[in-house]
């Protein structure tokens, strides 16, 4: 035995160090995934026997308006988180600059970033209170009349996403704050005395070092808007009338208040559909920047 790990140790000792981990991944989130799957292909509610129904419930999801509401949803979540990149990255930039007390700037930014979402959805809850909301008192302040976003079906997502903004952009500004760290300060230096100067060396000189992290921030961009369930649970439970409801919160509705446990899964594979849509076309455009 001796002989053959000696023998083939270069070999072995990668699978060995692996198989662990590998062993994890299969059974938390590849037999989930499949399974997921393949109950969305049954009708069942969770006690009593499957029914196979092939693919009636995707059947089902095509003519279900609340479906294209909460896809529509979850879309206008992505569009609009594309804010969270820019602002984050702008005040990395401003945190990055050696100002007297910035130490201390650095950790009000980051606040959003560890706080619970779910504390996040109350304190947003509140802050649109249409009753006591500093929202509205901030309205009253110039003279405009109040409003009551959360109550309101077209205003209501764009509430959701305005309270999903706050830690994203933190976390953004934490991620491109490491790499602006990382960047090297003799490119810096060279850039200036060839005259780079503001947007030019922003764009020439420091967006190029930053694309790694740029791509890791689309990533966790794409992934939260579409797997956002708890500020909706939170802040309107998917009203009025499910015109804030998402795909996520939707599965959720469907599996756990509905017992529709096939149905739901189909939400769940769809979902998982467009999230892996949206990280394999950004590790596509990755990999076909890389050097061969």
């Amino acid at each position: 035995m001796n002989r053959i790990w000696l023998r083939h140790q270069r070999a072995l000792t990668p699978v060995l160090l692996l198989a662990p981990a590998a062993t994890l991944f299969l059974v938390f989130v590849i037999y989930p995934i499949t399974a997921s799957i393949g109950l969305s292909l049954y009708d069942w509610d969770g006690v009593g026997p499957r029914r196979w129904v092939g693919f009636a419930n995707y059947y089902e999801l095509a003519s279900d308006p609340v479906f294209w509401t909460a896809a529509a949803n979850n879309l206008l979540w992505l569009t609009l988180n594309g804010a969270a990149p820019l602002l984050g990255l702008g005040i990395a930039l401003l945190l990055n600059q050696a100002i007297a007390g910035i130490r201390i700037v650095r950790a009000l930014f980051f606040l959003p970033f560890i706080i619970s979402p779910v504390v996040v959805g109350l304190v947003f809850a509140w802050f649109f209170n249409t009753r006591f909301g500093l929202f509205n008192e901030a309205l009253s302040w110039l003279g405009l009349g109040p409003l009551a976003p959360l109550d309101s079906e077209d205003g209501a997502i764009f509430a959701i996403v305005t309270a999903g903004l706050w830690p994203q952009v933190a976390y953004c500004a934490i991620l491109y704050l490491t790499g602006l760290i990382t960047i090297r300060p003799e490119m810096i230096d060279a850039a200036r005395v060839d005259g780079a100067r503001g947007l030019a060396m922003l764009r020439h000189v420091v967006m190029p070092q930053l694309r790694p992290v740029t791509f890791i921030v689309a990533m966790v961009c794409i992934v939260n808007a579409l797997r956002g369930f708890d500020l909706v649970m939170i802040m309107t439970g998917g009203g009025p009338y499910d015109s804030s409801t998402v795909l996520g919160y939707y599965m959720y509705e469907q599996t756990f208040v509905s017992t529709r446990f096939g149905y739901g899964a189909a939400i769940a594979t769809i979902l998982f559909v467009l999230m892996a849509a949206g990280v394999g076309v950004f590790l596509w455009r990755l990999l076909r920047r890389e050097p061969r």
